[in-house]
């Protein structure tokens, strides 16, 4: 086999495991400090729907509410450009909706009406939480099992480790700059799973494939030539994904900032993860050929006929 053209990833692994280390560290020093900042959907609140008489700027809102001391309130339109949905995380005050209206007539023209006024509660309540993050824990276990069952128990300890290291990531994202963890980001998050599994699988497939057909060359060898023959198809991937994610992020709206801004970042991670995280931890496992030769079929002993 000709390593001309191979691309020597591995010869980076120790900078990218220092890479990774940091950002493990600052992502998981930023959910203990800072914490997540949960949305409406975990909390509950108060919601104020105001109808406008000409289409409504957003931004404007946001910035008279602010005046006002609602600095967590979340607008958005609600079916058309004139009707505004403004969520509160407040409890609920029945001259709610009187105060908010008061606020943003002060800077407008027009006239204003308040259409609703009420109080919504937590849509994911603590047990659910809990309940939750038991079930990705079940989730990483089974996914462990399978990548062993399906390949080798050294990939399947690089698959959970590298599906960890994105997920810890993401989260610590959001921690460090104080973003809303709404159900939209949780959603995002079951996506870069998935995502970041099956790029981890392609590119495990390929190593098992190259380990059993390439009869030279080392561990490192072989896995950056098994590397560098996915890498086409994972960038392809990755850079289509992040087109439509950027679009999402840029001109989706309020409603799925988050979710787009949770996938753009689990999406490069995962691209990293799947290249790195994963192949270093079978490099430090010591994976070998012998780890990944398909098991020599015994011969049936057939008796001598009389």
């Amino acid at each position: 086999m000709n390593f001309q053209n191979v691309i020597n990833f591995m010869g980076f692994r120790k900078i990218a495991a220092a890479c990774s280390i940091v950002l493990l560290a600052v992502s998981i020093g930023a959910l203990a400090v800072n914490g997540l900042k949960f949305g409406l959907d975990f909390t509950g609140g108060s919601l104020v729907e105001i109808g406008y008489e000409q289409p409504a700027d957003l931004n404007k809102i946001r910035d008279q509410l602010k005046g006002a001391g609602y600095d967590d309130a979340v607008v958005q339109t609600f079916g058309s450009p004139t009707d505004i949905l403004i969520r509160l995380g407040q409890d609920h005050d029945p001259e709610l909706g009187d105060k908010v209206l008061s606020a943003l007539q002060g800077g407008e023209d027009q006239e204003l009406s308040l259409r609703r006024n009420e109080f919504v509660g937590a849509q994911v309540g603590e047990e659910l939480r809990e309940q939750g993050g038991m079930g990705m824990l079940l989730a990483l276990f089974m996914i462990m099992v399978y990548v062993a069952f399906r390949f080798q128990i050294k990939f399947s300890v690089g698959a959970v480790a590298a599906l960890a290291h994105d997920v810890l990531i993401v989260l610590g994202f959001f921690a460090l700059f104080r973003l809303d963890f709404d159900l939209t980001v949780l959603a995002a998050i079951l996506a870069v799973i998935g995502y970041s599994l099956n790029d981890t699988i392609v590119v495990s497939d390929r190593i098992r494939e190259n380990f059993r057909k390439m009869r030279k060359g080392t561990p490192i060898e072989i896995m950056n030539n098994s590397l560098t023959q996915t890498l086409g198809r994972t960038l392809v991937t990755s850079l289509t994904t992040l087109l439509v994610l950027v679009a999402l992020a840029v001109f989706g709206g309020e409603m799925i900032h988050g979710f787009a801004i949770a996938l753009l970042v689990g999406v490069m991670v995962g691209t990293y993860s799947s290249i790195y995280v994963a192949a270093n931890v079978l490099i430090a496992m010591g994976i070998c050929k012998e780890d990944l030769m398909p098991p020599e079929e015994k011969e049936e002993e057939v008796d001598d006929l009389p």
